[in-house]
């Protein structure tokens, strides 16, 4: 079982010179963690007692995370046999404050000079320790750089797996970073710590939102979009506002009313006047928004607005999530010119599009969207079986995990511009095709569940 922790080391031990009781009354369990190691405790085996991964416990003690929740530092406090006042998790006596048996005033009573005035008094060593301990709540409550820093990259390593994975993958992935900042977020934190945090969950829960709208749970999405608003304003940063509410907007466009979409991408737009990758994206869903109502004009006028703003500040070429390089303004255009009944322009810019993506798409549901774009235009051109194959290949052509409900919603809307004598063969087989891909996704469990308790 290796060296077991004696519990008389947190009375008489020394870490740096030091009592090893002063760094635990600063809960400086990177120093306690370092304290043990040193005395032949593995980190695996402080993890053990703790109740965290080795890996976890490691970067604790390197001052890559710091622990702040109370629940955390309970733990430890128990699995290594830490005297719970000696981390200030009980009552402890201050031998300055306690004298004949008296207990200590809130802000502890110990000996000193004594200030008087106005009819009150209050000693010296009083305020002195009333200081530190708030010097200690407040540097208890912040998280360190380091910290922020992983929780920042964990968030940009999911939006560089996000468009090539599963929706149900992604949100059993995206629930642990939601815990933790959850978790960091209930302790009062610094400005600039808290719109870190903010930034950070405003993304996050995008992600969840995005997922969830794949799979169909509208309501669900709905609210993940609204945390992720909340985020983001509270972050400060404009082009996460824009960007969040960009997104957000394409809800109403595939589960809802178009008009709702026009409404939340002007909002997006009227975060701020700066171009940015965002606000063209905002300005690329308004605009198939518009084409989708029937504003032709308006749509027309969108589309210029989009362009320009891509020319100005648009992403190069990248397949992370929520960046809005030129692959991804043709993927919003195809449905635009579709829409329009421009069918001559939608095939030009959709085999555009393809090109950029390439034979191996990293982002396959958006290859896939875009053949339902040209299915839809076949459609319209009355070559109704060529609409139903293209249509259900593009379905077919996703790994199983990824037909979900925003594709197969699409793929319905295909077969319902056909005009009914045309509902048999090719068209026929398409609308079994995407009722049994429905059956199966409903056997597979896709739901939001990996997000639960």
């Amino acid at each position: 079982m290796g060296i077991q922790v004696d519990p008389e080391w947190w009375s008489s031990g020394v870490w740096n010179g030091r009592p090893i009781g002063e760094f635990l009354r600063r809960r400086d369990v990177a120093a306690v963690f370092r304290f043990l190691h040193a005395r032949g405790v593995s980190y695996g085996r402080i993890a053990a007692l703790v109740g965290v991964s080795p890996n976890r416990a490691a970067e604790i003690a390197k001052g890559a995370r710091q622990v702040t929740a109370y629940e955390v530092l309970e733990r430890i406090a128990v699995g290594l046999s830490i005297p719970r006042p000696a981390v200030g998790l009980g009552q402890h006596e201050d031998a300055g404050g306690v004298q004949d048996g008296s207990r200590a005033s809130s802000v502890g009573g110990g000996a000193g000079q004594t200030l008087a005035g106005e009819g009150a008094s209050v000693k010296v060593s009083s305020l002195a320790r009333l200081r530190l301990d708030l010097d200690e709540a407040l540097a208890s409550a912040s998280v360190a750089p380091r910290h922020l820093d992983l929780i920042e990259e964990s968030a940009g390593e999911h939006m560089r797996v996000y468009p090539s994975a599963s929706p149900q993958v992604m949100l059993s992935l995206l629930a642990a970073d939601c815990r933790e900042i959850q978790v960091l977020s209930r302790r009062r934190q610094p400005a600039a710590v808290q719109a870190r945090l903010s930034g950070a969950a405003a993304l996050l829960a995008t992600m969840c939102a995005d997922a969830l709208m794949r799979l169909g749970d509208v309501a669900e999405a709905r609210r993940w979009y609204r945390t992720a608003i909340h985020a983001a304003d509270d972050s400060g940063q404009a082009w996460l506002r824009v960007l969040v509410r960009a997104q957000a907007a394409m809800l109403p466009y595939y589960y809802g009313d178009p008009r709702q979409t026009v409404a939340i991408a002007e909002a997006a737009l009227a975060v701020t006047p700066t171009a940015s990758s965002s606000g063209a994206l905002a300005a690329a869903g308004r605009a198939r928004a518009l084409a989708r109502v029937g504003a032709t004009e308006q749509a027309r006028s969108a589309i210029d607005q989009a362009r320009r703003m891509f020319d100005q500040a648009g992403d190069g070429d990248t397949d992370v999530a929520f960046k809005f390089p030129a692959k991804r303004l043709l993927l919003y255009l195809s449905g635009t010119y579709t829409w329009l009944g421009d069918t001559s322009e939608a095939y030009r810019v959709q085999d555009e599009a393809l090109r950029l993506y390439g034979a191996a798409p990293a982002a396959p549901i958006d290859v896939a969207l875009i053949a339902l774009d040209r299915s839809m235009c076949l459609a319209r051109d009355l070559r109704a079986a060529e609409a139903a194959v293209t249509a259900r290949e593009a379905v077919a052509n996703l790994p199983e995990a990824q037909r979900t409900e925003i594709i197969l919603t699409r793929a319905t809307d295909v077969a319902s511009v056909i005009p009914e004598r045309y509902h048999r063969g090719e068209v026929a087989a398409l609308t079994d095709y995407v009722q049994a891909c429905r059956e199966r996704a409903r056997r597979l469990g896709t739901t939001a569940a990996a997000l639960g308790p």
